[in-house]
């Protein structure tokens, strides 16, 4: 199979994984030059119609459960890995988990100008509350915290429930991570070039911002990105950091 090009940098993000979470406090408080320029693609993993409906389209989810040891090591790692940000986590207890309810919300938060503040009220509500994300009515009150309409509030809640929002955008966003081979996460592209797990970020950063860099004038001082910035996705299919919200 062929590889996919990624014209624009991607960054395929979950909100169900503390390593997402963690790499996405990275990218914004250390890489903010480089969350103005990437797209922002929810992975998410699918229900049995999710996989369904990639199965007719000739793809599957390029994910593999992980081994309960491997779950303990991962207690362990994401505890160093925080404690080094000073960070506090608040473990979230996930029952009976249906992963298209916060990751499809995501999409009428963006058509209402919300998507960055979705995002970032979302993790942490997870991953800093202890709240089950997966839960409608959270949805519904994250979205109203927000200063979201009521309607709007509604069709972020239901989002799952949305047929045409499932075989639309919802499709698209699995179809797109399983032909860029994002077998977990955090997971960025850029041209040719993948980069899987927080580790990876400094390296995708580096290569985005030497894509991005205008030519060196010998001599010249490096500019340093405004530590202000406001985030601002490049333009794409779905833009995932535009704008604000509340």
């Amino acid at each position: 199979m062929t590889a996919r090009r990624s014209r624009v940098p991607r960054f395929y993000f979950n909100f169900r994984s503390p390593y997402s979470w963690i790499a996405y406090r990275d990218l914004m408080d250390r890489y903010p030059d480089v969350a103005q320029v990437v797209e922002w693609h929810p992975w998410w993993e699918p229900d049995a119609e999710g996989e369904r409906r990639m199965a007719e389209q000739g793809r599957s989810f390029p994910y593999t459960a992980m081994s309960r040891d491997k779950h303990l090591y991962i207690l362990q790692d994401v505890r160093r890995l925080t404690a080094d940000r000073d960070l506090a986590i608040t473990w979230p207890v996930d029952r009976d988990p249906v992963w298209e309810v916060p990751h499809l919300a995501y999409f009428p938060a963006l058509d209402a100008g919300c998507g960055p503040a979705y995002i970032e009220r979302t993790y942490r509500a997870r991953w800093q509350e202890g709240r089950d994300i997966c839960d409608r009515g959270v949805i519904a009150d994250l979205a109203t915290g927000l200063g979201l309409p009521n309607a709007v509030a509604d069709r972020m809640a239901g989002a799952a429930d949305d047929p045409e929002l499932r075989a639309g955008r919802g499709l698209r966003a699995l179809l797109d991570l399983s032909r860029d081979g994002a077998f977990g996460v955090p997971f960025f592209t850029l041209g040719y070039d993948k980069y899987w797990g927080v580790d990876r970020l400094p390296a995708f950063a580096g290569a985005v911002r030497s894509r991005d860099a205008p030519p060196r004038v010998p001599g010249a001082p490096t500019p340093e990105p405004p530590a202000d910035a406001d985030f601002v996705a490049a333009p794409s299919g779905d833009q995932g950091h535009a704008g604000g919200c509340g």
